[in-house]
Protein backbone atom coordinates (compact mmCIF):
# COMPACT_ATOMS: atom_id res chain seq x y z
CA UNK A 1 0.00 0.00 0.00
CA UNK A 2 1.21 3.53 -0.72
CA UNK A 3 0.95 6.62 1.02
CA UNK A 4 1.71 7.26 4.30
CA UNK A 5 0.51 5.52 7.17
CA UNK A 6 -2.91 6.60 8.87
CA UNK A 7 -2.92 7.95 12.36
CA UNK A 8 -5.30 5.49 14.60
CA UNK A 9 -8.55 7.31 15.42
CA UNK A 10 -9.38 6.99 19.53
CA UNK A 11 -13.08 7.75 19.69
CA UNK A 12 -14.02 8.77 23.51
CA UNK A 13 -16.16 6.34 24.97
CA UNK A 14 -19.20 8.69 25.60
CA UNK A 15 -18.94 9.58 22.02
CA UNK A 16 -18.92 5.98 20.97
CA UNK A 17 -22.22 5.63 22.86
CA UNK A 18 -23.16 8.99 21.49
CA UNK A 19 -22.50 7.89 17.92
CA UNK A 20 -24.26 3.96 18.45
CA UNK A 21 -27.27 6.12 19.99
CA UNK A 22 -27.73 8.09 17.01
CA UNK A 23 -27.50 5.30 14.87
CA UNK A 24 -30.18 3.00 16.82
CA UNK A 25 -32.25 6.30 16.51
CA UNK A 26 -34.85 5.69 13.40
CA UNK A 27 -34.63 9.59 12.52
CA UNK A 28 -31.00 10.55 12.58
CA UNK A 29 -30.37 12.61 9.23
CA UNK A 30 -28.72 10.43 6.47
CA UNK A 31 -25.82 12.95 6.44
CA UNK A 32 -25.05 12.83 10.13
CA UNK A 33 -25.53 8.70 10.31
CA UNK A 34 -22.82 8.29 7.01
CA UNK A 35 -20.21 10.41 8.90
CA UNK A 36 -20.94 7.97 12.68
CA UNK A 37 -20.56 5.53 10.67
CA UNK A 38 -17.31 6.64 9.35
CA UNK A 39 -15.62 7.32 12.98
CA UNK A 40 -16.76 4.19 14.42
CA UNK A 41 -15.12 1.95 11.47
CA UNK A 42 -12.13 4.27 11.89
CA UNK A 43 -12.00 3.89 15.35
CA UNK A 44 -12.43 0.06 14.66
CA UNK A 45 -8.93 0.27 12.72
CA UNK A 46 -10.64 -0.24 9.84
CA UNK A 47 -8.50 1.26 6.75
CA UNK A 48 -9.13 4.82 4.97
CA UNK A 49 -9.97 2.47 1.60
CA UNK A 50 -12.14 0.40 3.21
CA UNK A 51 -14.23 2.60 4.59
CA UNK A 52 -14.86 4.70 2.26
CA UNK A 53 -16.08 1.84 -0.11
CA UNK A 54 -18.37 1.13 2.93
CA UNK A 55 -19.71 4.42 2.89
CA UNK A 56 -19.74 4.73 -0.42
CA UNK A 57 -17.42 8.34 -0.38
CA UNK A 58 -14.15 9.46 -1.42
CA UNK A 59 -11.29 9.00 0.90
CA UNK A 60 -10.75 12.24 1.09
CA UNK A 61 -14.10 12.82 2.86
CA UNK A 62 -13.05 9.74 5.03
CA UNK A 63 -10.11 12.12 6.42
CA UNK A 64 -12.05 15.55 6.62
CA UNK A 65 -14.80 13.53 9.18
CA UNK A 66 -11.72 12.01 10.90
CA UNK A 67 -10.01 15.62 10.67
CA UNK A 68 -13.20 17.43 12.33
CA UNK A 69 -13.45 14.81 15.24
CA UNK A 70 -9.63 15.07 16.29
CA UNK A 71 -10.05 19.42 15.94
CA UNK A 72 -13.61 19.76 17.33
CA UNK A 73 -14.92 17.01 18.72
CA UNK A 74 -17.86 14.71 18.12
CA UNK A 75 -20.60 17.99 17.34
CA UNK A 76 -17.74 18.98 14.89
CA UNK A 77 -17.58 16.24 13.07
CA UNK A 78 -21.01 15.56 12.80
CA UNK A 79 -23.24 18.54 12.20
CA UNK A 80 -21.80 21.22 9.54
CA UNK A 81 -21.24 24.52 10.61
CA UNK A 82 -23.60 27.41 9.98
CA UNK A 83 -22.91 29.20 7.33
CA UNK A 84 -23.04 32.79 6.52
CA UNK A 85 -25.95 34.48 4.05
CA UNK A 86 -29.82 33.79 3.66
CA UNK A 87 -30.41 29.82 2.93
CA UNK A 88 -31.69 28.77 0.28
CA UNK A 89 -35.33 28.35 -0.53
CA UNK A 90 -36.54 25.86 -2.76
CA UNK A 91 -39.94 26.78 -4.64
CA UNK A 92 -42.28 23.63 -5.88
CA UNK A 93 -43.26 23.62 -9.49
CA UNK A 94 -47.30 22.75 -7.97
CA UNK A 95 -47.08 25.81 -5.51
CA UNK A 96 -46.30 27.83 -8.35
CA UNK A 97 -49.46 26.51 -10.48
CA UNK A 98 -52.05 27.56 -7.87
Amino acid sequence: MRGRKPDQLIVKRRDRREIEALLAHGDTPWRVARRARILLSRAGKDRVEHVAGAVAQDRVTVWRVCERYRSGGLMAALYDAPRSGRPHVFFSNHAAQD
